[in-house]
């Protein structure tokens, strides 16, 4: 059996960081990134990104060494991706924060709103199913990401929780200011702008659900496999006849639920940022398919 002789250039200077010898043809790039650790113990596999070109992609983890252009000496070339931090746990601190936050309007904390209305409570019903649809958004989403959500890449740089939580964050504090202020005034049609604005709430949260549940069963555990979804039996996955995401679409709706259901503009603006991400995202990963 031949073996491969790999040498790992700096992408940017071109200085030679490693010289493998004798490795195996049938290595994946995940083996090759632990070797290269082992000269380099401060760039473990996570940060790396190896690639045939300078400014090519980055190769995949399961990448065979001989199923690659490559001859029996190759050459490939490693970024530092930075430091990173598991998606899982980014995930948890995203929506733990926004739950936490609004709760501490909720109840109207002290520096909030001022020493008279200090623990005090709104009169408004609206105020507290608000409160509860909020809630119960993000700890479904917490419970998501722990028991239902397979990711198939473990990391990501850490320097995004910082972005992501200042969009969580700083939204869930903007619109529960507003909605839990002491002279927040309900909706304009009353009772029946708030029952049809929860309805569709609710609707959009089962959707999201039962997209979620239909994308884990595309992926074994353990695995990075991406499977084109498909609807099922389940009435709430037939929007893949529409749209390659879902799970979004069921996401916008239930902000716009919301929305309606408050009436506050910081909701709304919420609504509106998040459908033009999750619009990038869903033609990220049609792309991807």
């Amino acid at each position: 059996m031949k073996h491969y002789e790999v040498e790992i250039l700096d992408a940017k200077t071109r200085d030679k960081l490693c010289f493998l010898d004798k490795v195996e043809p049938n290595a994946t790039i995940a083996e090759i990134k632990n070797l290269f650790t082992k000269s380099h113990p401060q760039w473990y596999p996570a940060r790396q990104s190896l690639r045939l070109d300078p400014k090519g992609k980055s190769l995949k983890d399961e990448d065979v060494l001989q199923n690659l252009p490559v001859g029996t000496t190759a050459t490939l070339y490693f970024r530092d991706l930075g430091a990173q931090i598991s998606w899982v746990t980014v995930f948890l601190t995203e929506y733990a924060g926004p739950l936490l936050i609004y709760l501490l309007f909720y109840f109207r904390v002290p520096f909030i709103y001022g020493p008279k209305y200090d623990f005090t409570s709104s009169k408004h019903s609206v105020v507290h199913l608000a409160c509860i649809c909020h809630s119960f958004h993000y700890v479904k989403r917490l419970l998501e990401t722990i028991f239902v959500h397979r990711f198939s890449h473990g990391t990501m740089p850490l320097r995004n929780i910082f972005k992501n939580c200042t969009y969580y964050w700083g939204f869930a504090a903007w619109m529960a200011y507003y909605i839990n202020h002491p002279l927040y005034t309900p909706p304009t049609y009353g009772d029946e702008q708030v029952k049809l604005a929860l309805i569709i709430f609710l609707f959009c949260q089962l959707g999201n659900f039962s997209i979620h549940i239909a994308l884990r069963n595309l992926r074994p555990a353990g695995s990075k496999t991406r499977k084109i979804p498909y609807p099922t039996k389940n009435p709430f996955t037939w929007l893949f006849l529409l749209v390659s995401c879902p799970n979004y679409t069921y996401e916008v709706g239930s902000w716009i639920g919301f929305a309606i259901m408050t009436q506050c503009l910081p909701v709304a603006l919420f609504s509106l940022v998040g459908f033009i991400q999750m619009t990038i995202w869903a033609k990220g990963s049609t792309a991807a398919i």
